[in-house]
């Protein structure tokens, strides 16, 4: 079934910052949510919607492990989805603790979240403005983790002792080494330890490390992987909305804590990287085949006006200058397609090509698809850098004509086979 013959591809988005600010960016995150049409508007089907993509509900190559492969080999974002994932994961993790744990992690309300960058403005005046404000309302305050109704349970430091040596001599190499598989590098607790301290200094907060909240040390690594100054996978956030988050997370473990940033995450995820990743998709040849594509358009174009030429200067009858119809209606369908990142060559056969990380995979039988970033679904991993990957140098290795005749492999996704179909029909 075809979609409308209107259809029109989503538009590339290049930055979502500065287009939504303020209070419209999480009223347009709503409507996304709970409209179909906005889906719509931005070419996506509702099959290939964000949330369907996201709960598995679609065939390669629109899947969520595609997203991720996006985002990590062509929008060189993928922080973005590896920590919408994660928090997604422990909002549930967090519902389902006893309610006595729940209570150890107040909720982090609207109200404290507004107040804080108030309470961080009248800490940094300077001693000659304190001195005028002094008394008034605006007069500054000493801010600690605990102002706004912190945990009041956190466990002071330990004391250090003879013990604490043997411990750290007695802890397994493995924790400061390379992973058992030997792909990524441990981060020792120390380390990252460390850095959430440091983060926190950024911050002006004394941190306090222990404390019986709920998941307070893995709290601490998503702090040192996402948020800290040169994290390994850190977000893209403004001064005030770091600040913001790390008072917060000194406060309480609370999912609510993060509310600010997720909604950006998010709302980058849906107005920016998934209408980005579905334009994508929809191109089903690698760019050496569709300017080869475009070539045989414009060469299927010449031909129909040279045969036009020699047919009306022969003694041949006019009926015989149809002929050069079909030049013309070949050559301009194929440029059509292929300006839109398509082949019909390659979409007659539904088929579309490999990936350059999939294609050097299927050379190896001990890897696959699934193996070659494997650590970008883990909460802790390593940057999202691939220069290092074998597949680089042998794919810049590989010469023109083999790139135009790469493998392909069959479209499995419905919804984007006929969103071709679709673009395939306008383009005659």
């Amino acid at each position: 079934m075809l979609s409308s013959l209107t259809y029109r591809r989503p538009a590339y988005v290049s930055s979502p910052r500065g287009s939504v600010i303020g209070d419209s960016k999480p009223k347009s995150l709503n409507e996304s949510i709970g409209s179909g049409s906005t889906y719509c508007a931005f070419g996506i089907p509702d099959a290939l919607a964000f949330d369907r993509i996201i709960c598995g509900g679609t065939c390669p190559p629109c899947t969520t492990r595609d997203f991720m492969n996006y985002l990590i080999y062509i929008e060189h974002a993928a922080e973005n989805l590896q920590f919408f994932l994660w928090f997604r994961d422990y909002s549930k993790r967090f519902s389902e603790l006893p309610e006595a744990q729940r209570k150890l992690a107040p909720q982090w309300t609207v109200e404290q979240a507004e107040a804080e960058p108030q309470m961080i403005v009248k800490k940094n005046i300077s001693p000659e403005t304190a001195a005028v404000f002094k008394g008034t309302d605006f007069a500054p305050s000493k801010v600690t983790v605990n102002e706004f109704g912190g945990n009041p349970f956190n466990t002071p430091p330990r004391t250090p002792n003879g013990d604490a040596g043997k411990d750290e001599l007695a802890r397994p190499q493995s924790e400061y080494g390379w992973s058992d598989d030997g792909s990524t590098l441990k981060s020792s607790k120390k380390s990252f330890v460390n850095t959430t301290a440091g983060a926190f200094e950024g911050a002006d907060l004394k941190w306090q490390p222990f404390t019986v909240q709920p998941y307070r040390e893995e709290i601490s690594r998503i702090i040192a992987a996402y948020v800290a100054d040169g994290a390994p996978r850190q977000l893209n956030l403004s001064s005030k909305e770091r600040s913001g988050l790390l008072h917060a997370l000194a406060n309480t473990t609370h999912p609510s804590a993060f509310r600010q940033v997720i909604h950006t995450v998010e709302w980058t995820l849906r107005h920016q990287a998934h209408p980005n990743f579905v334009r994508w998709a929809i191109c089903n040849g690698n760019r050496p085949r569709v300017i080869f594509a475009r070539g045989l358009g414009i060469a299927g174009i010449l031909g129909g006006i040279i045969t036009a030429i020699l047919i009306t200067l022969s003694s041949a009858g006019r009926g015989w200058r149809v002929i050069s119809a079909v030049g013309f209606l070949v050559g301009i369908s194929t440029l059509i397609a292929a300006w839109k990142g398509m082949c019909v060559v390659l979409h007659g056969m539904h088929h579309r090509h490999l990936r350059p990380w999939e294609l050097f995979a299927e050379d190896d039988d001990n890897s696959s698809v699934y193996e070659m970033k494997k650590d970008s679904f883990e909460i802790i991993g390593s940057n999202n850098s691939y220069e290092d990957e074998p597949w680089v140098v042998k794919y810049e290795k590989r010469n023109v004509i083999r790139k135009v005749f790469d493998r392909e492999v069959w479209i499995q996704e419905p919804a984007l086979r006929q969103i071709q179909d679709t673009i395939f029909i306008q383009s005659l």
